[in-house]
């Protein structure tokens, strides 16, 4: 009688701290008979290490998804719910149902199977790292895209995180549609231009 199997996937996302753009999930169930060798923390990767190695994990894994939450979804529930959110819907997008997922950080989103936060989980358990990476190599590959849609705000150079240059852009340009107009940055700007809207208004009637 063979023994049943257990699945445990790792979760972790990419993009909390950008102001324009999605946050990204991915949750990764790994096969233990087919080792992914190098799996660590995106952040401490190169672009081309990640890319290699979102390659391979898709290749090898017993199961992978990605999912995400837009920025109008962020600012309606805030960044916080939005990454529990985007994490939960990559779990339970599993073509192959996990028993346990194993969340990257100190909180776990609302599911229906177990799940345990684990700090700086990416370094400890590959199954979480493994996550980051998919998640990691998508936002950018989304925050790409966007850059040929809005070429003014470099989205290719910074992937949306509030850099000089990018505030710079930002006070020039206006937000865009995809700007996450409850972040601070972006919605300063915005209560700016209205402001200014608004006395021209004024001026125009007296």
């Amino acid at each position: 009688m063979s023994t049943p199997v257990f699945y445990i996937c790792g979760a972790d996302e990419a993009g909390r701290g950008p102001i324009a753009g999605p946050v990204v999930a991915a949750a990764v169930i790994l096969d233990p008979e087919n080792p992914i060798l190098g799996i660590t923390d995106s952040k401490k990767l190169s672009e081309k290490k990640r890319n290699a190695l979102s390659l391979e994990i898709k290749e090898k894994a017993l199961a992978w998804a990605i999912a995400q939450c837009d920025a109008n979804e962020i600012d309606e529930i805030n960044i916080l719910q939005a990454s529990m959110l985007a994490m939960k819907r990559a779990i339970e997008s599993l073509p192959i149902s996990a028993h346990k997922a194993l969340i990257d950080g100190n909180r776990v989103p609302k599911l229906a199977i177990a799940a345990e936060a684990i700090i700086k989980g990416d370094l400890k358990e590959a199954c979480i790292g493994a996550a980051s990476i998919l998640a990691k190599v998508e936002r950018d590959r989304q925050m790409l895209e966007w850059h040929e849609r809005y070429p003014e705000y470099n989205f290719a150079q910074h992937k949306a995180y509030g850099t000089a240059a990018h505030l710079e852009a930002l006070q020039k340009h206006g937000a865009s549609p995809i700007h996450r107009k409850s972040f601070r940055p972006v919605r300063e700007v915005i209560e700016a231009a209205e402001a200014s809207e608004a006395a021209e208004a004024a001026e125009a009637q007296a």
